[in-house]
């Protein structure tokens, strides 16, 4: 069952925006890449650091502690020292609002 959380209007998440937003499930990173909308989990998974700070190239967000790069489209893993993909979660807008669904 869908667990649909607001995260943010549209207007606040423009084109080449991002946003990091607490849950009960974790921290969340919601990416506006060229209008469509992706979340991540906000955790390394080479050593549990944050990567929404991260500068971000295309589609790859890079870890600010060592560098990794991970797809912010389907989590993969693309470089070391990272091996392990990412969490993501499915990104909808309802009525202006952009919602991420923690349970899928």
């Amino acid at each position: 069952m869908a667990e649909w959380i607001d995260v943010a209007q549209e207007s606040e998440l423009p084109p080449g925006s991002r946003k990091v937003v607490s849950t009960a499930y974790a921290e969340v990173a919601v990416f506006n890449l060229d209008g469509a909308y992706y979340a991540i989990e906000d955790v390394c998974s080479h050593d549990g650091g944050e990567l929404a700070s991260g500068a971000c190239e295309g589609d790859q967000i890079i870890c600010p502690r060592h560098g990794a790069r991970f797809c912010i489209r389907d989590g993969r893993s693309l470089t070391p020292p990272a091996y392990e993909n990412i969490d993501t979660f499915p990104v909808r807008v309802e009525n202006g609002m952009v919602q991420v669904d923690l349970d899928d």
